[in-house]
């Protein structure tokens, strides 16, 4: 089994590679994939850089390249709906993209045409095996929907519409567009976020970012150990 771990910043990332084993590094289109071992799994980690752009390039090059059985998408979210509180872990049950408006044509805010969906399932034994993995480590975790746009959430109006729009629990800037590649190449996917702020926006970001991102990390080291090869 070959899994393949995207984050878009290197802190989201550096645990994760200091775990691996017989590393390999190669450079494909100014990202630095690295190769090894971590629990017994082959292991494709990269940091794709903020944003669905440079997401969707590093999702579509890792499974063109190194032909992952999975791809598990890992870093920070902030909270748009209410309940979740910062250092707590979502694990996406689907994706979307709350960025995607074709509306003034009559589709529905968030289709993404050529697909003609709005949301893209998450892969339900990833799902599974995550949620697990984040009880063993006795973190608190929900599973639900989390949007993905190229902003950063700080606006309670906004945060709001998205929740209300697409009943999301935590809104970032990769996973959707990971999920709308992954679907397309059929690839089982899925999206593990750390809550790194809530309404405190770009304050609680500097505070907790960090802490956020090893949260998740610990989450999926423990699944990588759980899951079975």
């Amino acid at each position: 089994m070959t899994i393949g771990i995207i984050a878009a910043m290197q802190m989201e990332l550096d645990g994760l590679k200091a775990a691996m084993t017989d590393t390999e590094i190669e450079t494909v289109s100014g990202m630095e994939f690295v190769r090894g071992r971590i629990a017994g799994k082959d292991v494709v980690a990269a940091v794709c850089g903020i944003g669905k752009v440079f997401a969707a390039m590093c999702a579509q090059t890792l499974i063109l390249k190194y032909a992952p059985d999975a791809v598990i998408n890992i870093g920070v979210a902030g909270a748009v709906g209410p309940g979740l509180r910062v250092m707590e872990v979502v694990v996406a049950d689907k994706v979307c993209q709350h960025d995607v408006d074709t509306s003034a044509i009559g589709d529905p805010v968030g289709l993404v045409s050529g697909v003609n969906l709005v949301y893209f399932p998450a892969d339900g034994p990833l799902v599974s095996g995550l949620c697990a993995a984040a009880e063993g480590c006795g973190v608190r975790y929900v599973s639900g929907t989390v949007a993905s746009g190229d902003q950063f959430l700080h606006e309670p109006v906004k945060k709001l519409w998205i929740h209300e729009t697409f009943g999301a629990v935590a809104g970032e800037m990769e996973g959707g567009s990971i999920g709308q590649v992954c679907h397309v190449n059929g690839v089982p996917f899925a999206v593990l976020r750390c809550i790194s702020d809530g309404d405190g926006g770009g304050m609680e970001y500097e505070a907790f970012a960090p802490r956020a991102a090893k949260q998740s990390i610990d989450v999926v080291l423990r699944f990588l150990n759980e899951v079975k090869a």
